[in-house]
């Protein structure tokens, strides 16, 4: 997300300005020392020109303000974008989708994803519920190289629909042309919902979707809810 790009910058500048005033001190010591040497061999009758070098030094007086300057700059930055409230607080009110380590039943389906390295022969895809049962084998028909996303059903091997609520997560076998199996990564499930508040007890802003804390920048999607209908009439003239 936003916060995660912003950090980065924040922290390549902060590299830029620690590397730019490394570089300063070193030239500002090797300045001295000529300067110093140049005072004590100058010719009596020919001193050396005082204002050229007042001029030198208000120079490079101005380089460490400047590097101050940027340090506060970064500093704000900081403030404005490390914490990713203002993100979350944003986010209030508004339907999300998002990835988590699992997915909960809800509307009678869960959504997951995962990727594989290659085009696979062989796809099985097991839905277990929180307690590590298998409950569900699947066999996809897509089993292209890439980014998969699955929607399961909600439904046991038996057929019986399971009640919304309950939390699943999934294990992927894919096997290549060589019979071997191959390393799917990105195992994830999906939360959708409303955002109801968000929470920064931990130092890590978290939304909290469906009575669960899912960090901000989990989030992968957001869509305005949908409007209540106000109209007191409405249901009269329905019926």
């Amino acid at each position: 997300m936003v916060d995660a790009v912003s950090s980065q910058n924040t922290n390549s500048v902060l590299d830029k300005i620690n590397n730019s005033r490394t570089s300063l001190v070193s030239n500002k010591d090797t300045f001295l020392k000529l300067l110093t040497t140049q005072l004590k061999n100058q010719d009596p009758l020919a001193p050396t020109d005082t204002t050229q070098m007042t001029q030198q030094i208000t120079q490079m007086t101005g380089v460490e303000q400047q590097l101050v300057t940027n340090d506060l700059l970064a500093a704000l930055v900081g403030m404005n974008t490390g914490t990713g409230l203002s993100e979350g607080v944003n986010m209030i009110g508004k339907q999300v989708v998002a990835t988590t380590d699992n997915s909960t039943l809800q509307d009678k389906k869960a959504t997951f994803t995962w990727s594989q390295p290659g085009a696979s022969t062989s796809l099985t895809v097991e839905v277990k519920n929180a307690a590590g049962k298998v409950i569900r084998t699947l066999k996809p028909d897509d089993q292209k190289s890439g980014a998969h996303t699955l929607t399961w059903d909600g439904k046991d091997d038996a057929g019986v629909q399971l009640e919304d609520g309950g939390v699943y997560t999934i294990n992927v076998i894919a096997k290549g042309a060589d019979g071997k199996d191959m390393k799917v990564t990105n195992i994830k499930g999906r939360t959708e919902g409303l955002v109801t508040a968000v929470d920064n007890a931990t130092g890590q802003p978290m939304v909290i979707v469906n009575g669960k804390s899912i960090p901000v920048e989990n989030v992968i999607g957001i869509t305005a809810a949908a409007a209540a209908n106000t109209d007191p009439g409405a249901d009269k003239e329905a019926a």
